[in-house]
């Protein structure tokens, strides 16, 4: 990535990652430590590759704005407000395949909203 910035400067990188394999959020970490601030996630992990047997869907946004959030990013969304989306989504669409850990296992109990996503 870092590579990539360089080569891009002045121009800002976004990514997009799957996570077929659950390393999405890792692949986000290393992209933070190369300077990107810009990601590209889906509520509940949907979407993914027809092309991609097996593929599992992109970054799940819920688990992307929590694990910014808990890095010290003020990504101003309101990761609860996102959870209650998703649980609407999922009485919208019967039987789709969503991922998250953030939906699953919920937030913990130390977990503070930013500022900004408050307001």
């Amino acid at each position: 990535m870092g590579a990539v910035i360089a080569a891009v400067r002045p121009l800002p990188v976004a990514c997009h990652f799957h996570d077929t394999r659950g390393l999405g959020l890792a692949n986000v970490t290393a992209a933070l430590d190369a300077g990107v601030r810009a990601f590209d996630a889906s509520l509940a992990g949907l979407g993914g590759c027809p092309f991609a047997p097996g593929a599992t869907g992109n970054i799940d946004t819920e688990d992307t704005v929590f694990l910014l959030e808990q890095l010290g990013f003020d990504t101003g969304a309101d990761v609860e407000r996102l959870v209650a989306l998703r649980r609407e989504v999922e009485s919208w669409l019967p039987g789709e395949r969503f991922s998250g850990a953030i939906a699953r296992a919920g937030l913990p109990k130390t977990f503070r909203v930013s500022a900004s996503a408050a307001a």
